[in-house]
């Protein structure tokens, strides 16, 4: 070899030996979150928050900050975007998606997450984004967090606001979503075991962090199954490795009082909204303090780290399966494979098994086991609706399309085509159903041919052969328990002895 081969050669070993001690360096040298930082005696203020996560996107190769959306005093919603190529533009990867504090008294969701992007950007866990990518938004609820409020600025619980989207934040969160359609979707937040109720039992729940699966019927089995059997026995073996209590969501209770079901079925919470559109989606709940958001609150933290970074673990080892899941079920859904029959009203109802719960016993001060005779894991349906092809929406309704515009929903003019009828329903007697301990407007109705005038200017066809397009279904149904008239502000569209004015367009063939 010629000397000056050779000495270049070795001047470049040198140029990136440097380089890669430097970018080793840079990793270590990454400092802890706040929190973490003092010991975790405080909470991490919204304004520590930014400066941390800008701070990671310089240092990190890794990362890049977005802003999202604006809350409703104005502060910037950030998610941190965790790819090791141009994020979500690899076909391969599975996109994922964790967002925490939703409610704003739950702080341990942000803290957890803010541990989560300091260990992914160290260099040991940078395999995981060779098969994903991660949008991580730490903090959806800013306003709430500072005063330690569970609602935003505007009064508004976010987690019952993912259907009518009134929300900048819940916006913010659904605008990043259809960005990129995530394929797998966290929702993290915090549960409250310690209420009277339960103290008057003798018992309260005590695990430190919890995993809800979906449950609404109308995602698919496939999907469903995988969560339940796959994710969730992994979920509670990695938590136990790591030296966290586990367990599987189950609001209720407490036994002997009333039952114990598979949490909720409804699509205005952050994980149905997602899940809805066949998303590998969960919700995680760490378990709160007592009587202070401070109390506790490293190990709340870390618990609540320990199950995002389970969730990315599993993914990563089972990054084809859950994508093959995921196209499987979106495609069905968007060529409208799925079963014709929507269940729009529906309850939760035992199978025959019981449920070993494990609680905390006030009488012996230890943990135990309880049988629950009156488990209802299974969610079946009341009433159910023909999937349409889809509704002609009022033209002059601004209310129904501004909630179609929220939604990136696709419009269009509607054209007279012979295959189809229009029908439209009559409200009878409004009466009311429960809805998991709600009690909720159940309208009587019958359904008619349309014999009046459809002018092109008059209404839009909104049609369900979208990603939404069982979650349009169920906010414009009459009938449903997860529909719009549940709402205050669109309570007024029932009016017993009126039409209903949002119009089915439905295949001729098709039948009731």
């Amino acid at each position: 070899m010629q000397p000056f081969l050779f000495a270049l050669q070795m001047r470049l070993l040198v140029v990136f030996s440097a380089f890669f001690l430097l970018t080793s360096q840079v990793f270590s040298q990454l400092p802890e979150p706040p929190a973490a930082a003092t010991g975790f005696g405080k909470v991490t203020s919204y304004d520590e928050v930014v400066a941390y996560l800008q701070h990671l996107d310089r240092q990190s190769d890794l990362v890049a900050i977005d802003s999202i959306g604006i809350s409703a005093n104005g502060r910037f919603l950030y998610a941190l975007k965790f790819s090791s190529g141009e994020f979500g533009t690899t076909p391969e990867k599975v996109r994922v998606l964790i967002f925490a504090q939703q409610h704003g008294n739950e702080q341990s969701g942000k803290e957890g997450a803010l541990l989560l992007a300091y260990f992914l950007t160290k260099p040991e866990n940078r395999h995981l984004f060779g098969r994903l990518d991660l949008a991580l938004v730490p903090q959806v609820n800013p306003d709430g967090s500072e005063i330690n409020a569970r609602r935003n600025a505007h009064l508004a619980d976010l987690n019952r606001n993912h259907l009518i989207l009134t929300e900048p934040e819940t916006q913010a969160l659904h605008r990043l979503f259809d960005r990129y359609l995530f394929e797998a979707s966290l929702d993290v937040h915090e549960y409250y075991p310690y209420g009277d109720d339960w103290k008057e039992s003798g018992y309260r729940k005590n695990s430190e962090v919890t995993l809800g699966t979906a449950t609404n019927p109308n995602v698919a089995g496939s999907i469903r199954d995988f969560s339940l059997n796959s994710y969730l026995p992994f979920f509670r073996d990695y938590l136990t490795g790591k030296g966290f209590s586990a367990f599987e969501y189950c609001p209720g209770g407490p036994p002997g009082s009333t039952y114990i079901r598979r949490s909720t079925f409804d699509v205005n919470d952050g994980r149905q909204s997602l899940a809805i559109q066949q998303t590998f989606a969960f919700i995680q709940e760490g378990m709160n303090g007592t009587d202070s958001y401070i109390e506790n609150l490293e190990r709340r933290a870390k618990g609540q780290c320990a199950g995002m970074m389970a969730f990315l673990e599993f993914i990563y080892e089972n990054d084809r399966r859950i994508k093959d899941l995921v196209i499987s079920a979106r495609d069905s859904l968007m060529n409208c494979k799925s079963d014709s029959r929507v269940p729009v009203q529906m309850e939760h109802t035992g199978n025959g098994t019981t449920l070993e719960l494990p609680l905390y016993s006030y009488a012996s001060g230890k943990d135990t086991l309880v049988t629950v005779s009156d488990y209802r894991p299974v969610v079946e349906s009341l009433f159910h609706v023909t999937r349409p092809a889809g509704y002609l929406l009022p033209a002059a309704n601004r209310e129904l399309l501004a909630w179609a515009g929220r939604h990136s929903l696709n419009l269009q003019r509607y054209g007279r085509n012979k295959e189809y009828r229009i029908e439209e329903y009559l409200i009878g007697k409004i009466g009311t159903i429960d809805f998991e301990g709600d009690t909720i407007v159940d309208p009587e109705v019958t359904c008619r041919e349309y014999q009046g005038r459809i002018g092109r200017k008059d209404f839009l066809f909104l049609p369900v052969d979208q990603l939404k397009g069982t979650l349009i279904i169920y906010a414009l149904e009459p009938k449903s328990m997860l529909g719009l008239v549940t709402y205050s502000g669109y309570s007024h569209l029932l009016k017993a002895g009126a039409p209903f004015p949002v119009l089915r367009v439905v295949k001729k063939e098709a039948k009731k």
